[in-house]
């Protein structure tokens, strides 16, 4: 680790300035404080200096550089992540790749794009819409998340359910190894030779390298799209409908609830007409063939109607559509009302525990008294409990970091696991033995390893090395010092 204020640390930024330009090297600290986390506020660390590459050639400059002074590097893209991957716990480089936004080639015939890694889930989209294609996976923050991004935390968003999540959808990475040397995971066919390296990729949350340009996957449009809007007495009544759709053979392209509190949120910032008494608010998209869709509507009106949902309304156009769907994605967002701060978690539960899932996590609410907003995945079972709080006021964080174990214990105890979509990051760590043994997360230690012997990859993620408070790092933590 080289000192920010010694001459070798002048070097580096020297080197750095030459490789990438003056103005694509930060390290002032109001420049240095915007790049302190990402979208999990709860930890917070400022990076010794911010990098913006803008190829492939300058990221593997400045990897070969980070190795050369033995100085952490940690990947970031838009920063919408939501475990703190993109967060620079051990200081050092911050290395911002949002410059690198191209979408390089389309092949509507093969069905694939290339990209840069900076470009957006929705610029995707937008430069495939003329030949009737998108890229499927959709996260809330779409309009600002990142392929790489999404690469690295395996994104999902409310159309996984019928459409996988972001491995489902990519054929090929160029990559950076730690080392500064540059490979290729997959290509732009199906490939079922060798070892999945591409698999392993996806999902390593920066820890295994560092993607540059990503080939994904393109969808066709589909031929028709219904999208419903229902209210329901309670959560448990909206879950069950979720699970007796589903029970009668329906895949929907999604099936997003939330509940009451967040409902009121949403509807006290946006004022979209929404019925804010209601318990829970569940949102049902078909897509596919006209006829398809409508069995399929007649079998989802069934099941709603016997669970007592009211104000069932399907949107009658585009634009009645996009209205339905800033319910939800404006959510987190909305929540702002109600506290400056929101811990929001990544629970998985399988989908017939769901009502035992809502019950459990009020009750831990209850038990710490700690204000839990409730956004749901319902379809898959994915939970995204928010725990409002003020950071300012420390027992109070003890409480939410307390019952935010207990939950993610839970969704566990329940035959689920630690993440559907946000990944790990350094949020989840001290919780993966609650999913894998000893010699399971040695294993995944010498896989890492094997990629990076040097540990300069986005150390301190994904896997628990921490033995004791304080050993956080070059930046201790907020979490580690009031456990401790």
């Amino acid at each position: 680790m080289v000192d920010p204020k010694s001459v070798q640390f002048q070097e580096l930024v020297d080197e750095l300035k030459a490789v990438v330009g003056d103005d694509n090297v930060l390290t002032s600290p109001v420049d240095l404080a915007v790049y302190q986390c990402d979208g999990e506020t709860l930890d917070l660390a400022r990076p010794d200096l911010v990098v913006l590459p803008v190829s492939t050639h300058a990221v593997q400059a400045v990897v070969r550089l980070a190795n050369k002074y033995r100085v952490p590097f940690t990947a970031r893209g838009a920063g919408t992540g939501l475990s703190g991957g993109a967060t620079t716990i051990m200081g050092g480089i911050s290395l911002v790749l949002t410059r690198m936004t191209k979408v390089i080639s389309v092949e509507p015939d093969n069905f694939i794009a290339t990209v840069q890694v900076g470009a957006t889930n929705s610029s995707i989209s937008k430069a495939c819409e003329r030949y009737g294609l998108y890229f499927a996976p959709d996260p809330s923050s779409q309009k600002a998340s990142t392929i790489g991004g999404n690469l690295a935390e395996n994104s999902g968003g409310p159309h996984t359910l019928k459409y996988g999540t972001t491995l489902n959808h990519v054929a090929g990475a160029k990559v950076v190894l730690p080392d500064g040397s540059v490979t290729i995971f997959g290509g732009k066919v199906r490939d079922a030779l060798g070892l999945d390296l591409l698999g392993v990729f996806v999902g390593s949350e920066g820890t295994l390298g560092v993607a540059t340009e990503v080939t994904v996957r393109l969808t066709p449009k589909a031929e028709s799209v219904e999208t419903m809007l229902a209210y329901f007495p309670s959560v448990e009544m909206g879950g069950q409908a979720v699970s007796d759709i589903v029970a009668a053979g329906v895949v929907p392209a999604a099936m997003e609830m939330i509940d009451q509190l967040t409902l009121q949120s949403v509807e006290n910032a946006h004022q979209l007409g929404l019925n804010s008494e209601a318990g829970a608010l569940l949102i049902v998209e078909l897509d596919g063939a006209r006829a398809a869709i409508e069995v399929e509507r007649a079998v989802v009106i069934r099941c709603v109607d016997q669970r007592a949902a009211f104000g069932v309304k399907w949107a009658a156009d585009a634009g009645e559509r996009e209205a339905i769907w800033k319910a939800r994605k404006s959510a987190f967002g909305a929540l702002g009302r109600i506290a400056p701060h929101a811990y929001v978690l990544d629970g998985v539960i399988p989908r017939s525990k769901l009502a035992e899932a809502i019950y459990g996590i009020a009750e831990i609410g209850r038990q710490h008294e700690v204000l839990i907003a409730n956004v749901y995945h319902a379809g898959d079972g994915n939970l995204h409990p928010a725990l409002l709080y003020h950071q300012d006021n420390e027992a109070e964080v003890v409480r939410v970091m307390k019952a935010g174990r207990e939950i993610l214990e839970l969704c566990v105890n329940l035959g689920g696991t630690l993440s559907g979509e946000h990944g790990i990051g350094v949020e989840k760590v001290v919780a993966m033995p609650f999913v894998f043994s000893e010699s399971e997360l040695r294993a995944m230690g010498w896989l890492r390893e094997a990629f990076d012997p040097s540990g300069l990859c986005n150390p301190g993620k994904v896997l628990p090395n921490p033995k004791s408070c304080g050993e956080s790092g070059a930046r201790p933590l907020l979490r580690h010092r009031l456990s401790c």
